[in-house]
């Protein structure tokens, strides 16, 4: 017997039963659901709408529910259709009557949308926790880096010289924004929205701030239409966590690349690497690569509930179901990749001399002869066409510019003189680009420090 079948006159067809159930992937939210069942009755009997003796019973009797779950001496029936329910039918099973008082006040529709923010505010939390731990591990690589150069690409191809913890740096900034991202998100899931009944509210005198006070949120919804049928702070935790998974993605792409032969310059260690069943001289990047991969489940949940909330008549209607497996799996997906991508990085080894000796090929200080012939009164445009000049004639004898001898560099331009060698060594080239920001050692050194207090400071939020 189902908890609304009063008005019908049979029963639902077993596979209309399957078809409609949750409880294989709501039953997650138990705790939750009982926790807000707990504050809710609390409510009831302090406001008098149900009497402080049942009130009491019930609560005791859910908190005993709750140690039977977590205790494994619960299971959960598809009949019953989702957690709700479940939860429901137990406390009847176990007290009577009194237990159908619980539900006094309120429908599934606010229960759910309850539930699910509690819900995702606490896995919100801990992959903000794992995103710190990552943060860390950059921000200290980066600091034992400081002077190991490498080559900046553009176009995937050899650009200027700039720092390994520079480099590292960059994602740090991804990272941080990623953290305040789901601070922010946070903030729009911490709304209370019991209250809201089916869609209209109730007429019980109900206190809507002491739930929400007992549950530990910060405010209540105030529209109950909105409060029922609102799955935004879902959508944006979902782009949130294809945002992070993005710049996994990214990083990850790179490490693939720089393990290769082609690049060397790192080696992962033998832990967060796999090998071939048939070439036994392999080490492959296969924890990068399903990083990577798997953004694009990540993306997919993101684009699916879009799908599923964008020709959503007000108030609940069933669609909205789908947004649990959809934001469950993004949140699970997220906090299998960063743990294991995290410990992948701390353990990978830099191969400091094959970085430099990138950055020596590929005319990386092409820039900063130009630079350096503007400084000495050529105008930019006629110092780029010199420097064209000159690497065009490096490549043809196979040299780089600095090889090139005094005499050689002045046929290009009376301005050169001997100072051009330091000009235009690595070195110069990384710590003379000094400005906020910029991969000299002092400017990564300010970087390192303001993203620890950046990161302080979203440890406290």
């Amino acid at each position: 017997m189902k908890l609304w079948d009063g008005r019908f006159s049979k029963s639902t067809d077993p596979m209309v039963d399957d078809f409609h159930s949750s409880i294989r992937f709501d039953s997650c939210m138990y705790k939750q659901d009982i926790l807000g069942s707990m504050a809710h009755v609390k409510m009831l009997g302090k406001c008098g709408v149900i009497s402080e003796e049942d009130a009491s019973l019930i609560y005791k009797t859910l908190q005993e529910i709750l140690s039977d779950i977590e205790n494994g001496r619960v299971t959960f029936e598809i009949g019953c259709e989702d957690i709700h329910m479940n939860i429901e039918k137990i406390l009847i099973s176990r007290i009577g009557d009194v237990g159908k008082q619980l539900h006094t006040g309120r429908s599934r529709n606010d229960q759910v949308a309850l539930d699910i923010r509690m819900y995702l505010k606490e896995e919100t939390t801990q992959i903000k926790a794992l995103l710190t731990d990552l943060l860390q591990v950059l921000i200290d690589m980066a600091e034992n880096n400081l002077d190991v150069i490498m080559p900046g690409y553009t176009h995937l191809q050899r650009a200027q010289p700039v720092t390994f913890a520079h480099h590292l740096m960059a994602y740090v900034q991804m990272f941080l924004r990623d953290q305040e991202r789901l601070t922010d998100c946070y903030q729009r899931m911490d709304i209370m929205p019991l209250g809201s009944g089916a869609l209209a509210g109730t007429t019980y005198p109900l206190d809507r701030h002491a739930v929400a006070q007992e549950l530990g949120f910060e405010r209540i919804t105030e529209n109950s239409l909105d409060g029922v049928s609102d799955r935004d702070f879902v959508l944006e935790l979902a782009s949130a966590l294809s945002i992070v998974m993005m710049h996994l993605s990214r990083f990850c792409e790179e490490i693939i690349l720089w393990c290769s032969h082609e690049f060397s310059f790192i080696e992962l260690d033998d832990a967060y690497s796999t090998g071939s069943s048939i070439m036994p001289q392999k080490k492959n990047p296969d924890v990068a690569e399903l990083v990577r991969g798997k953004a694009g489940r990540v993306y997919g949940n993101l684009m699916a509930l879009l799908t599923v909330m964008k020709g959503l008549p007000l108030a609940y209607n069933k669609d909205m179901q789908e947004d649990k497996e959809a934001i469950f799996d993004s949140v699970d997906t997220v906090k299998m990749c960063l743990p294991v991508f995290t410990k992948m990085v701390a353990t990978m080894s830099i191969r400091r001399d094959n970085m430099l000796s990138a950055a020596r090929g590929g005319f990386t200080n092409a820039t900063d002869i130009a630079d350096y012939l503007v400084k000495k009164g050529v105008p930019f445009r006629d110092a780029h066409a010199i420097v064209g000049r000159m690497v065009a004639c490096c490549i043809e004898q196979e040299k780089n510019i600095e090889e090139l001898g005094i005499g050689e560099l002045k046929a290009f331009s009376e301005k050169i003189e001997m100072d051009v060698y330091e000009a235009i060594s690595l070195e110069t080239c990384v710590n003379e680009r000094n400005l906020p920001g910029g991969p000299a050692i002092v400017s990564v050194k300010a970087s390192i420090e303001n993203a620890r207090e950046r990161l302080q400071q979203e440890e406290g939020n």
